[in-house]
């Protein structure tokens, strides 16, 4: 997924000479960057008071909605589970993928009417997103819910014969059942202990009942037996079962709760599958709808920004570069050369250099207006 910079440079004699000098310059001969025009419609501007404090409330608004941006496509990526590789068809904006989508960027007329004020238009998207958020929130945990207590059914009939569930493995017929005086114990035994526990399982202690040991499943390491003794001779064939490495299973044999697990794990199962196919749905429409709103974002960021720095009547041009990932460092300082005539105080730091004192903010500062737009959040391996 690629890394984007919009920037803007006042208009020359026109905006496209703007356009035609940055496209010499770093595409065409260069190979530094790949570009296109990002258009932005003639908004209304207001009063400088306001610009000044909207591009305050735009970057916190930026922020915000790339973090929903992020947490929608990885609780896309969470939920498509072994399926993950389908991210990035499910991950669109307007239908079509995101890279597409930036390069050819229209304004949405419909959703951001521009005969409204900029902060109406920013109030709009700030409502818009915060939806979203909220409703994630609340879908998100009511699948995670069935998802984890479905996950911890299907441990509970997994793993070691000492812990699993043994709902699916014994039978009514294994078991003596409503005896005063017998009862069947369950025991694991390690394999290669089946000899031992054949010659001694008789005389672990008094009142086991001859021949009653039943091998009823085993696993790779273990098998599971099922031995009928008096009740009274429980504990102390515990002790001795314990001694000689066989462990009886503290498990009393009720149809009615084996049968409940087995329809709440049928329940879960059936939920999460009948919940799976609406909440993709509502992922893609609601990751699109914030991809969008975040370019809008971008878009009034640009404006807001362009105005207050190159001043009225609003002559500028907004250009999106795809830089070549190897010629980075040589792009910034193309730029630099090209528009450093536009603020001699904006000198090219470095932002992965830390000098110390030196508090950077998170955007830079260059001579020309530059916002980046990062899609390798949304990039999943």
């Amino acid at each position: 997924m690629a890394e984007f910079w919009l920037i803007s440079a006042p208009g020359d004699k026109t905006c496209q000479q703007t356009w035609d000098k940055l496209n010499t310059t770093t595409s065409f001969s260069t190979n530094l960057s790949t570009n296109n025009k990002f258009s932005i419609p003639d908004l209304k501007v207001g009063t400088l008071d306001v610009l000044v404090g909207l591009s305050d409330d735009l970057a916190k608004l930026d922020s915000f909605v790339e973090s929903v941006v992020k947490k929608l496509a990885q609780y896309m990526s969470d939920v498509l589970e072994d399926s993950r590789d389908k991210v990035q068809e499910n991950l669109l904006a307007n239908g079509v993928d995101l890279v597409t989508y930036i390069t050819r960027f229209q304004w949405d007329m419909a959703k951001y009417p521009i005969k409204q004020s900029l902060k109406n238009i920013s109030d709009i998207i700030s409502k818009q997103v915060t939806q979203i958020d909220g409703d994630l929130k609340g879908r998100a945990s009511a699948y995670n819910s069935i998802k984890g207590n479905l996950q911890s059914l299907e441990r509970k009939n997994a793993g070691s014969l000492l812990t699993r569930s043994l709902a699916d493995i014994v039978k009514k017929e294994d078991f003596v059942l409503d005896s005063e005086y017998l009862v069947t114990v369950i025991v694991v035994v390690p394999k290669a202990s089946y000899p031992d526990w054949h010659k001694t399982y008789e005389t672990l202690s008094e009142m086991v009942v001859p021949r009653s040991s039943n091998l009823l499943f085993e696993d790779q390491d273990s098998g599971l037996f099922g031995v009928t003794l008096f009740r009274k001779a429980i504990d102390d064939f515990k002790l001795k079962a314990r001694e000689n490495k066989f462990m009886v299973r503290d498990f009393q044999y009720n149809e009615e709760e084996m049968k409940a697990d087995k329809e709440e794990l049928t329940r879960l199962s059936t939920d999460k599958k009948k919940q799976f196919g609406p909440l993709v749905r509502w992922l893609k429409v609601n990751f699109s709808e914030a991809f969008i709103a975040w370019i809008h974002i971008k878009a009034l960021r640009v404006f807001t920004e362009s105005v207050l720095r190159y001043g009225l009547p609003v002559n500028f041009q907004a250009m999106l570069l795809q830089p070549n990932k190897k010629n980075m460092k040589k792009l910034r300082e193309v730029l630099h050369e090209l528009y450093k005539h536009l603020d001699s105080s904006a000198t090219i730091i470095d932002a992965s250099i830390d000098i110390p004192g030196l508090n950077l903010s998170q955007q830079d500062y260059y001579p020309y207006v530059y916002y980046k737009i990062d899609c390798s959040l949304l990039d999943f391996k």
